[in-house]
């Protein structure tokens, strides 16, 4: 087992090194799909803040409170 995981070290890259090896025009595709997913991560953080936590308050005005 030892020397499988040695040979998987030694052979597989990293992803920075993957990175670095791609050609610029991929790199740019990759950029920008980061890019996008990082916007989107921080506009679902920014939509969380408003989700009402409290069944109580997610009731509309008019319901009855018990």
């Amino acid at each position: 087992m030892a020397v499988g995981y040695t040979l998987m070290k030694t052979t597989v890259p990293t992803p920075e090194q993957t990175y670095r090896e791609m050609a610029p025009d991929l790199r740019a595709k990759v950029d920008a799909n980061r890019r996008a997913r990082l916007a989107a991560e921080e506009l679902e953080k920014q939509q969380s803040k408003y989700v009402v936590k409290d069944a109580d308050e997610a009731k509309p005005v008019w319901a009855e409170k018990r």
